[in-house]
Formats: C-alpha cells, structure tokens, sequence
C-alpha cells in the first residue's frame, strides 16, 4: 500500500472547561462523565494468559461512549497504551474524550476497556508482561483477546448493530489493534493504529525500541490471516520508536499480506507519540477519509461558520454566557492562534486553542449535555 506524508499545522494543545487546562498532559476527573455522549462505566469479566502461562478472568472497566437515541451503531474498541511500571498503578481510567466525541459524532458506541494490569487491576497478574526478550506474542495474545472479550459485550448490547466495528489504540494499544486484526475477528470491518509498538524508552533509548525485528517478524506472520484494512499514523519525531522502525514495521506487515496504508507525518510538538491527543488537525481528516471509504459518511469534523456581525470580538458583555463564561471569554481574548470559544444554549461554554480548536472547544461545551454553537473562531465573532 502507498506511504503518505502530510504536513499540515502543528500546535500545542489548550483546552478549557471552565479553567484553563493542558489536556496534552491531564485529563478530566474520573467523576466528570460526558453528558452528550452518555459516558458511563461498566465492568465485563475478561479470561487471558499471561507470559508464563498463568491464566486468569478478573472483571475489568470499560468506559462507554455512544450517541443519543435507540438507533443501533456500529462500534469501536479503542485501546490505551503502556505507562512504566512504576506509574502503572496510578493509571487513571482511559477516557480519549475528544478523539471518542469524534468517533460517536461519525455515529459509532465507543468501548474504551482498561485491560488487565492497568489501574484497578494492577497488581500480581499482568499478561502484557513480554520477559525481557520481549516476547511480542504474549502481549500481542493477552490484549487482542481483552479486545475480543469487549466486542462479544458490546454485540450484546440492544442499542449496537454488530455486523460491522473497527478496533483502534494508540502506542501498546496500536499494537492490541494490529493483533486483533491479524485474528480476523467477525464483523470487524478495519483497524487504526495509532503509533503503535511496543519495547520503547524514550528516556534511556529515545528513538530505539528493543527487539524491533522481533516486531518485523511477528506482524509479518500475523498479517497472513488478515482480512480488514488498517490505517497506520505514525508521527516523524515519535521518541518511542523513531521514523524508521514503523515504516520496516508497515513493509513486513504488507509483504505478509496485510492491507494497511501507512501514514508519516511531521513533528508534533517535544514528542510525536502523543500526535493522538496533540495534533488532531493531522490525523481528523486522513482518519475521517479512511471511514468513508469504508461506508461511514456521517459527518463529524467540526467546520468553521462564516463571520457574523453580531458584535466586536473584544465586546464580551455581548457573549451571551454568565459571570463565569464572560470571565472564559476573557482568557480566550488573550490566547494564541488558532482558537475557539463555544457557548450552550443553557449558558454553559467552552474553549480551546490550538490543537482542534474548534472541536474542542465544541466539545468542552457539549459534554455538560448542552447543545452549543461556537461563538467566536481566531478573530473572528461568528454567532448568528
């Protein structure tokens, strides 16, 4: 399949609730569900095995995001990384809100399962454990079948049509995606990887990853049984696995027999293996292309309106917000390019700058359960 390089803008993520926060490097509370995407949690009992053979089912959370309605979707498994060991306990519940609003915006139930090992169920079990060979196989075993036990749950549910869903994740989770699709389950109709590897240690050995012909290898052979297409994005200044080690990755994967299009793009801020959350911009529209083609035509990017004159950019006695929002306002005036601040049809509001502004700060309104319309973009009042 092709290798193609965009280059489109790249900028620090800001985002804003009703403070300012660097949600590149937070997140929301555990507690702060998304009303618009009727977040919850559930637990689903998962049976895998570990590197040494262990076996064990333990019941672990999986997050929810879905659309309103009792439509049935199609849906989406998307799969956290791997922090260090050392930070693995304090591994807080995975919630890609903004990417996840994106996906239920196209139409799809988001499943977002924190695997065995990770947060609640850290402890004296961990099947993604690779021993210090790094056995790709284990890990690759032990999260693809964590992946499958979420799907079968969520084909159960009243409210999702099964026939067809995707497997997504980023960094370990990528690599979770990649097995599953190489286990060419019923119904899946494709697979993203989000910068995906395993064996990186951006502090003792930026850019080289340990074992990655092992990676070569074992997704070479993987990929004979694959059936559904993938995309793979990958950033150029990834400090997990460099520029060079996907692209060898992507070739083994392909010359195996996989279909998957492999997609570089440049530098995103101090380190391109976040390019999920921090460069939107970039990955939106390819990823939003690749759905279409695949029959998921719903539209979901969030779109910049035309200019109104409603009032003076500077004017924020004319946003119609409260106290709080008109104080939002003003922190917005004095944020940088690109930037975006939404307001709810019941006084709520959000704001972003620069990553996706516009989703994002739709997306901070919104998840209050609000309906919002963006008020201002850039310089720019375009209330109507």
């Amino acid at each position: 399949m092709r290798t193609i390089h965009y280059r489109l803008p790249v900028a620090i993520l800001l985002s804003m609730w009703v403070f300012l926060s660097h949600a590149q490097t937070s997140e929301q509370p555990a507690d702060m569900l998304a009303k618009d995407m009727n977040e919850q949690i559930v637990h689903i009992n998962v049976t895998v095995k570990d590197y040494f053979g262990r076996q064990e089912t333990r019941a672990i959370p999986v997050t929810v995001f879905r659309p309103d309605g009792n439509d049935r979707h199609p849906f989406l498994v998307f799969n956290h990384g791997r922090a260090p060991e050392d930070k693995r306990a304090a591994q807080g519940r995975y919630r890609p809100e903004h990417a996840a609003r994106y996906f239920v915006a196209k139409g799809f139930a988001v499943f977002v399962p924190m695997r065995m090992g990770y947060g609640e169920t850290y402890g004296d079990f961990d099947p993604e454990y690779s021993g210090s060979g790094y056995s790709i196989e284990a890990m690759s075993v032990a999260s693809s079948d964590q992946v499958l036990a979420v799907a079968e749950y969520a084909q159960s549910q009243p409210y999702i049509d099964g026939s067809r869903w995707l497997v997504a994740g980023q960094s370990v989770g990528g690599l979770a995606t990649v097995a599953t699709v190489g286990r060419a389950p019923k119904g899946l109709a494709g697979g993203i990887n989000f910068s995906g590897g395993t064996g990186g240690n951006p502090d003792k050995n930026p850019r080289n990853p340990t074992s990655p012909r092992r990676m070569s290898d074992y997704w070479g052979k993987l990929a004979s049984k694959a059936t559904a297409p993938m995309l793979w994005l990958y950033w150029q200044n990834d400090k997990f696995w460099g520029e060079d080690h996907p692209k060898a990755w992507h070739k083994a994967w392909v010359t195996g027999g996989g279909l998957a299009d492999f997609m570089s793009f440049p530098p995103a801020g101090s380190d391109g293996h976040s390019g999920l959350n921090i460069d939107m911009d970039s990955w939106l529209p390819v990823v939003d292309d690749f759905l279409n083609k695949l029959g998921f035509i719903q539209t979901a990017i969030v779109s910049r309106p035309v200019s109104s004159a409603f009032a003076e950019l500077s004017h924020a006695d004319k946003v119609p917000v409260g106290t709080q929002g008109k104080a939002g306002y003003e922190k917005f005036l004095q944020s940088r390019l690109p930037r975006a601040f939404a307001v709810g049809e019941r006084g709520g509001w959000g704001l972003a700058a620069g990553d996706y502004p516009l989703g994002k700060a739709m997306g901070n309104c919104q998840r209050s359960g609000q309906k919002c319309r963006l008020y201002a973009v850039d310089n720019d009042v375009v209330w109507q």
